[in-house]
């Protein structure tokens, strides 16, 4: 096991859900004041979010779809 999945699941809340869930990505999240809010951008929000809670070298890719068509995947690049 890499990672116990009652942690995994509390890191994803933080970094995830309560700064993204249903907010005007714009007006509600600071990130996004300066950055444009498009699918790549949010996928780099999640990643540098995850990074911060995760153990150092957990952290692979992180996969964003924005339609069955639009999938972003950020391997922080």
């Amino acid at each position: 096991m890499v990672i116990n999945l009652t942690d995994l699941k509390q890191y994803m809340q933080e970094a995830i859900m309560e700064p993204l869930d249903h907010k005007n990505l714009d007006k509600d999240v600071p990130y996004f004041a300066e950055v444009v809010s498009t699918t790549e951008n949010v996928a780099v929000f999640i990643w540098e979010n995850l990074k911060k809670l995760l153990p150092m070298g957990t952290l692979y890719k992180v996969k964003v779809y924005e339609t069955d068509q639009n999938i972003v995947v950020y391997k922080g690049e």
